[in-house]
Parts: C-alpha cells; sequence; structure tokens
C-alpha cells in the first residue's frame, strides 16, 4: 500500500534499458540491507525471548534462591509425587508430647473449705481425686563460685599453698557455661553478637559485652580446631560426599563458602576463590576418591572421582522449560525421573539392569525430542564457545553425563538429589542475612569451624550445649568418624 510520502511505482516497460540498469544498481545495495536487517530482527527477538524468560526464573524452576524471589514469590509447588509422603507425621515416626512423671519436683495440694457448703459440717481431710502437672523453666539466675587458695606453715617452716583449679585464671571471669552459652546462640542459632549478649543478660541477669561474646567464640575456634581437621580427613575418605557452594561476604567483598557433607559428617570453609584454588587450599577434593554428588559445576566434574549429579537441579530446570518455554518433552522427563526415583525407594536399592535398560530407553527418546526443538548453534565464528539457550544447555548436560544421572539407579549409597549439601549451605545463609556478613577473615573462619563441629554433632543427636560446655571444660567430645 502506497502512503502520500510515497513515490508511485514506475511503468517498467515504458523504462529504458538505461534508466532499469540505473533503478537496479540503486536498489541492489538495499536488498542486501535488508537481509542484514532481518538478521538483526531475528537476533533482537530472540534477544528479547531470552530476557522473558530470564524475568520468569525463580526459585522453584532454576537454581536461584528464595530470597531472590522478593516479594513476587511463586506459589509453593513440592517436587514430591502425590502420596509420597502424606500431610503430618510419617508411618514409624514416634512423635514427642509431653508425659506426666513419676516424681515432680513440687506439689501443691488444692484443699477444699473447711467446712461444707451445703450444710456447713466440718469436712475431713480430702484426698487426691485428680492430679495436673504444669512444665516450667526454674528462675534462671547465674551463680557465683568463689575458688579461695588456703595457705598453711608446717613446723619447718615451709609455707604450703593450695592450688586453683585448671581454667581459673583471673580474680573475676565467666564459666564454661556461660560461654558455651554465647557461642550456641552466635554460631548455632545465628543469632548477631549485640543481640547474644542482651539475651544472656535478659534471661540470667548476667551482663556480657560484645567483645566477651567475640573471644568466647575464638577460644571455642582453637579449641576445636583439631577435631573439625579430623573431620576434613574422614570426609576426604569417605565413600560418598555431598559438595555446594554459595557467596559470602566478608570485609565488604565477596567471599565463597564451601560445603561438603555425608550422613555423619559436615565440614565448612571459606575462600576468596569459588573453583580450583579454593579446592587446592582446603585440600579434601583432590584427593578424595569416593564418588561427589554435585550440581555439575565444571571445576567438581575436573575432579578425579565419581560423580553423580543432583537432580533437584534437573527438576527445576525442567520445570522451566517445561512451563516457561512450553516444550513437553521437558514434562515427560520431570515425570519419568521421578517415576524411577520411586522405583529406587519401592526396590531398596539399584534397579535391575533389565529395568534401568528400559527407564534409560525412554531417556534417550525424550532427550532426542528436545535436542529436535533446541539444536546446538553452530560456532558463530567469534572467539569463545557459542552461546546457547538454557534448554540447549541443559540437554547437553543430560546427554553428555547421563550416567551420572542415573547413578542414583546403579549405587546403592547415591541418593537422588544433593539436598544433603544444599541443607548444610541454608543455615550459614541465614546468620548473613540476619548479621549481613563478617567484618574479618578471622571472624569468618571462627564460624566456619564451630559451625562444623556444632553441624556434625547435630547430625549424631548430640546436646550441642552440653558439649560447647564440655569444650570449654576442656574436653570437647568427639563425633563419629565412620
Amino acid at each position: 500500500m502506497l502512503t502520500k510520502d510515497m513515490e508511485p511505482i514506475p511503468d517498467l516497460d515504458k523504462l529504458s534499458v538505461a534508466e532499469k540498469d540505473a533503478l537496479i544498481r540503486e536498489l541492489w545495495p538495499l536488498r542486501t540491507l535488508a537481509r542484514e536487517l532481518s538478521e538483526q530482527l531475528t537476533a533482537l527477538q530472540a534477544k528479547v525471548t531470552e530476557l522473558e524468560a530470564r524475568l520468569a526464573l525463580n526459585s522453584r524452576n532454576s537454581s536461584k534462591p528464595p530470597s531472590s524471589d522478593g516479594l513476587n514469590k511463586p506459589k509453593p509447588k513440592s517436587l514430591r509425587q502425590r502420596g509420597e509422603r502424606p500431610t503430618g507425621g510419617q508411618k514409624g515416626h514416634a512423635g514427642h508430647t509431653l508425659e506426666k512423671v513419676a516424681e515432680p519436683d513440687q506439689v501443691v495440694e488444692h484443699a477444699p473449705p473447711p467446712f461444707c457448703p451445703a450444710c456447713q459440717a466440718p469436712l475431713p481431710a480430702g484426698t487426691v481425686i485428680e492430679a495436673r502437672q504444669v512444665f516450667d523453666l526454674p528462675a534462671l539466675v547465674f551463680e557465683v563460685t568463689e575458688h579461695r587458695v588456703l595457705v598453711a606453715h608446717c613446723t619447718c617452716g615451709k609455707l604450703c599453698r593450695g592450688e586453683f583449679p585448671a581454667g581459673v585464671t583471673a580474680p573475676v571471669q565467666y564459666g564454661p557455661a556461660a560461654l558455651a552459652a554465647a557461642v550456641h546462640l552466635t554460631q548455632h542459632h545465628m543469632l548477631p553478637v549485640q543481640r547474644t549478649a542482651a539475651l544472656i543478660h535478659d534471661f540470667f541477669g548476667l551482663a556480657m559485652s560484645e567483645a566477651t561474646v567475640l573471644a568466647a567464640s575464638e577460644d571455642a575456634r582453637q579449641r576445636l580446631q583439631p577435631t573439625v581437621e579430623t573431620i576434613a580427613q574422614a570426609i576426604q575418605g569417605a565413600e560418598l560426599a555431598h559438595a555446594d557452594e554459595t557467596g559470602l561476604r566478608i570485609a565488604g567483598s565477596l567471599h565463597w563458602m564451601h560445603v561438603l557433607a555425608t550422613d555423619l559428617m559436615t565440614w565448612v570453609g571459606c575462600h576468596a576463590k569459588r573453583g580450583r584454588a579454593a579446592f587446592d587450599a582446603f585440600a579434601i577434593l583432590p584427593n578424595f576418591q569416593g564418588t561427589l554428588i554435585h550440581d555439575g559445576w565444571k571445576p567438581y566434574r575436573e575432579l578425579p572421582c565419581q560423580h553423580g549429579l543432583c537432580n533437584a537441579h534437573h527438576l527445576r530446570e525442567l520445570t522451566y522449560v517445561y512451563e516457561e518455554l512450553g516444550q513437553a518433552w521437558a514434562g515427560r522427563l520431570i515425570e519419568l525421573l521421578q517415576a524411577a526415583n520411586q522405583a529406587v525407594k519401592q526396590q531398596g536399592g539399584p534397579l535391575p539392569a533389565a529395568q534401568r535398560a528400559v527407564w534409560r530407553a525412554q531417556y534417550e527418546d525424550i532427550l532426542c525430542e528436545g535436542e529436535t526443538l533446541n539444536p546446538v548453534l553452530p560456532k558463530s565464528g567469534k572467539r569463545g564457545r557459542t552461546r546457547q539457550s538454557k534448554a540447549t544447555n541443559l540437554l547437553l548436560r543430560l546427554r553428555s553425563y547421563a550416567d551420572d544421572v542415573w547413578r542414583f539407579a546403579t549405587d546403592r549409597n547415591v541418593p537422588f538429589t544433593n539436598n544433603l549439601a544444599e541443607q548444610a549451605v541454608r543455615m550459614p545463609k541465614v546468620k548473613q542475612k540476619i548479621s549481613g556478613g563478617f567484618r574479618t577473615q578471622n571472624g569468618a573462619e571462627t564460624f566456619c569451624t564451630i559451625r562444623s563441629y556444632l553441624a556434625t554433632l547435630h547430625k549424631q543427636g548430640h546436646n550441642l550445649f552440653q558439649a560447647l560446655t564440655q569444650t570449654f571444660q576442656g574436653h570437647p567430645p568427639q563425633p563419629r568418624f565412620a
């Protein structure tokens, strides 16, 4: 359609050969320009699609943490299959409730009035008809123990004196239970130093400065360092370990908190680097010979050990491809992986070879369908790798490391997810959210050391407050290392 500003198309039959040649020479460069503009439009449309999809990323369909969702949090949707774990207490769970004790600490009797309200006759002594017990806390007050050293003069003239107990080194000082409470609150319950001191004062009436809380943590770190080093060595020799890492602010700059976990132990460390430099500095993973469960990050893949990939990550990424990109193959792969995981649970161990072959054949068919919709882009001619879409990168990983994806179905010890490491990361992230980070490298390392010890003992059912009290008494309880 012509607009009033456009010249009308000339009658080509009335143009001379020279005029036609001139018109062709004028329009020919526009042909190349139109092709270039079309290519740019295609690239821009792809970029807009990518940016719109990126806005749809959240903690449910990607590896983004829940804290990044802001106020626009997605509706919770569990990846568990319906009926797998019903609401409420699970079968076999003993449960916990208050039960009456045989010997209460004190008894308060509530007698009837001395005279009958009906006839005014005196009443005999009453008998117990019903009893109710109230569980409460005693008065929380601190105790002061004074240690006095005595001296005696022998008949021979020698002056003999007693000795203070080990650990009693100052005219006034805090005892092991008070120091244990400070460390327990800051390093396990993640309270800031100032609030820890305030809580101890409110609960027990005991004034404690922030410097004392920090000093108690540093003291605990020195006492627990040998035990945490043994934990690291034990994890290095384990048959199976889980690994993860997360960002950490130290002195205003980005560092990384690394976590290694087994069913019995947890080790936490911090480093300025995220990858191989940190692994070498910690000297744990480079010599690890078992099976390492992780999220597929390249530095983990380069370690000389057997690998298992976290399928919780895969399910989240597949959810994004299925819900946001509308690709049905991703939904079928979610169902396939979940069904295979359920089959492993019902089997109580690795699946038989014939059954695995059936699952893997379906897996291959689904991947082929996804690869048809998301072909690998050819090399662009620019330096470096050609950027691929999220769906293509996911398919490449699922194809290249299929044996690691299905390790849960072949190895009895390998779980379906890397949740053990992600759980170990969760509480340190709470610490960072509450306190905003660490002011010094030493403070971060102190937290990592104490956290490694407390997380390990927590897994093994220890009373953490009692363990810290014994630590300040010079006898830290040792966890099981195998």
